[in-house]
C-alpha cells in the first residue's frame, strides 16, 4: 500500500503498465493509460468549474467506465466524491446533496441532471455513462463535462495528497432512515483493495466482474483492487439473475463478490447444461444461505466463502478459500489482516483498518458508534469452538414477541430455503396483546398458499418465531447494496394472512 492516493496509484500503474487492461464494459476495453488520460482531462475541466479541494462532487452516472473516470479525477483534486444512487428521487436525493453541501454535480442521463438541477446544487455536468465522453444529452442549465473533457488538456500535475486525505462521503445504505454519509481516505480504499486481494489470492490471469452499482462500494474497491493487481473488471450493467453466469462465462471471469439477494435469485434460475462451463475458481459473498451453500457450489463447481463488514469498516471477516469445513456452518470467518474483533454484550465490535473517520455531520451519530476507537456495528453474533464469528441478526432488527426475542435474519433464512420462495424480509407489526408480532412478506417464484410458508417455518423453528401475518410482494424495494430496504416495505395491513384467524 505504497502509493499516496488513489490518483498516485493509478499514475504510478499508467506509468508501468499502461497497456494493460482496467475496464471491460459493454465489448469495449479500456486500458490503465487511457483512464490515466481520461481522468487528467476531467479534473482539468472540474478545476476550471471551480472546484478545489476539500469540495464535494456529487456523482450519479449508472454503471460504466464514466463512474470511476470521475471518482479517480475528482480524488485527483484532493475533491471529495459522493456516490449518488441513479435510482434516487427528490426526497433522497435532496437530502445527499444537501447534507453533503456539493458544489457541483455529473450526471450520466437527462433525467439525472435536471433532479439534481431541482436540488439548487450550484453546476451540474453532463458525461456519457459508457466512457465518461460528450453526453448523448443536452439539458438547460447544466454544461456537457465530457465534451468539454475531449478538449481539455491530458496532463495534471496531482497535489499533495495523502492517504489520511478524505475522498468519498459514501452515503449507507441502510434499511431505516435517511443514509449518513461515511467519511472514507484514499488510505481507507487502498487497504480494503490490498486486503481483498488477499483474500482471493489474485493472479495475473484473473478476471475479476462486478455488477453493483458503482454508487455502491463494492465496484470502487474492486477498481483499486484491479488497478493494484493489473487485472482487468468486467463492468455489468446492472445484476440481472438470469444472464449473470453467461456473462462471467463470455468473459472469462475468475472471481467475483455477491450480496443480499443476488445469491438465491441464482439459484432459482434455471438448472443449465453449461452451469460448470466457466474460469470462476472463487465466488466471495456476503450473506449465504447455509442450507444452501453446499447446493451452490455442487451447482457451479466453485467455492462459496463468506466475507463480512461494511461501508463504515470495508471487510472485517472472512472464511479462508481452502477451508471446505465452513460449508454449510453459517460462519462469517475469522478476522482479516489488520482487524481486531471482539463480542461485546452479544454484539459485534470492530478496531483496525480500513476504517471510516465519522459521518459527515452527525458527531453524535459518530460518538455512538465509535467508541475508544472500536467501531460497534450493530449486529449480534457469536463466536465458535473454532474462532469463527458467527452472525445472529442486527440489533435493531429484532422482534420482542411475548417476552421472546425472535431475530427477523433466522426467519428469513428459513423461509428463503422453500423452493417457491425468491426472497423474503421479516418485520416487527404492533400487537396489543404480545407487544410486536411477526410478519414476514415474501416473493414467490410460484404461487404458494401462505398455510405453507408457515407451516414450513413451523417445521424448522420454535413456535413463537413462526410468522403470524403472511403478505406477498411482486418485487421488494432494494437498497444500493441489493438488500432489502425494510423501512419502504408497505405499511398497510390488507392485504396480509393472518394465521391467528385459521386457529378461532
Amino acid at each position: 500500500m505504497s502509493a499516496a492516493s488513489l490518483g498516485h496509484l493509478l499514475r504510478e500503474r499508467a506509468t508501468t503498465a499502461g497497456e494493460r487492461p482496467l475496464f471491460r464494459f459493454g465489448g469495449v476495453t479500456t486500458t490503465v493509460a487511457e483512464m490515466e488520460e481520461r481522468t487528467n482531462r476531467l479534473a482539468n475541466v472540474l478545476r476550471a468549474h471551480g472546484v478545489g479541494r476539500g469540495d464535494r462532487v456529487a456523482v450519479m452516472l449508472p454503471n460504466g467506465v464514466g463512474f470511476p473516470v470521475a471518482w479517480l479525477a475528482v480524488g485527483k483534486l484532493g475533491a471529495v466524491t459522493v456516490p449518488v444512487n441513479i435510482g434516487y428521487r427528490s426526497d433522497d436525493l435532496a437530502h445527499v446533496i444537501g447534507n453533503s453541501g456539493a458544489v457541483l454535480a455529473l450526471a450520466g442521463t437527462a433525467e439525472a441532471a435536471q433532479a439534481l438541477l431541482g436540488t439548487g446544487v450550484g453546476q451540474v455536468g453532463l458525461l456519457d455513462p459508457a466512457d465518461a465522453g460528450p453526453a448523448r444529452q443536452t439539458v438547460p442549465g447544466a454544461f456537457d463535462a465530457g465534451a468539454e473533457s475531449a478538449a481539455a488538456r491530458c496532463s495534471f500535475e496531482l497535489p499533495e495528497i495523502g492517504q489520511d486525505d478524505l475522498v468519498n462521503l459514501q452515503y449507507t445504505s441502510g434499511t431505516t432512515g435517511f443514509p449518513k454519509g461515511c467519511m472514507l481516505t484514499h488510505g481507507y480504499w487502498l487497504r480494503l483493495a490490498e486486503v481483498a486481494a488477499g483474500l482471493v489470492g489474485v493472479r495475473e490471469t484473473d478476471v475479476d466482474l462486478t455488477a453493483q452499482p458503482f454508487s455502491y462500494m463494492d465496484p470502487q474497491w474492486n477498481t483499486v483492487l484491479c488497478l493494484m493487481a493489473g487485472i482487468p473488471l468486467v463492468i455489468l450493467p446492472r445484476f440481472s439473475a438470469s444472464t449473470f453466469w453467461g456473462s462471467a462465462r463470455e468473459e472469462g471471469v475468475t472471481f467475483f463478490y455477491l450480496l443480499g439477494t443476488m445469491p438465491v435469485y441464482l439459484f432459482r434460475q434455471p438448472e443449465d447444461p453449461r452451469d460448470r462451463a466457466h474460469r470462476v475458481r472463487l465466488v466471495l459473498c456476503s450473506g449465504i444461505v447455509p442450507d444452501l451453500h453446499a447446493a451452490f457450489e455442487r451447482r457451479w463447481g466453485a467455492p462459496w466463502r463468506e466475507a463480512y463488514g461494511m461501508t463504515e469498516t470495508g471487510v472485517d471477516l472472512a472464511v479462508p478459500a481452502d477451508d471446505d469445513a465452513c460449508v454449510g456452518s453459517g460462519a462469517a470467518g475469522v478476522p482479516v489482516p489488520g482487524k481486531r474483533v471482539e463480542i461485546v454484550d452479544g454484539e459485534i465490535v470492530v478496531e483496525g483498518s480500513p476504517m471510516m473517520l465519522g459521518y459527515w455531520n452527525d458527531p453524535e451519530a459518530t460518538a455512538e458508534r465509535i467508541r475508544d476507537g472500536r467501531l460497534y456495528t450493530g449486529d449480534l453474533g457469536h463466536r465458535d469452538e473454532r474462532g469463527y464469528f458467527h452472525l445472529v441478526g442486527r440489533r435493531k432488527d429484532m422482534i420482542r414477541r411475548g417476552g421472546e426475542n425472535v431475530a427477523a435474519a433466522e426467519v428469513e433464512a428459513v423461509l428463503a430455503r422453500h423452493p417457491a420462495v425468491r426472497a423474503a424480509a421479516v418485520v416487527a407489526v404492533p400487537d396489543e396483546l404480545r407487544g410486536e408480532e411477526v410478519k414476514a412478506f415474501v416473493q414467490v417464484a410460484v404461487a404458494v398458499p401462505p398455510q405453507e410458508l408457515v407451516a414450513f417455518v413451523r417445521q424448522r423453528l420454535a413456535g413463537f418465531k413462526v410468522p403470524r401475518f403472511v403478505e406477498y410482494v411482486e418485487e421488494f424495494p432494494m437498497t444500493p447494496s441489493e438488500r432489502i430496504a425494510k423501512h419502504l416495505l408497505p405499511s398497510g395491513r390488507d392485504n396480509e394472512y393472518d394465521a391467528m384467524e385459521e386457529t378461532v
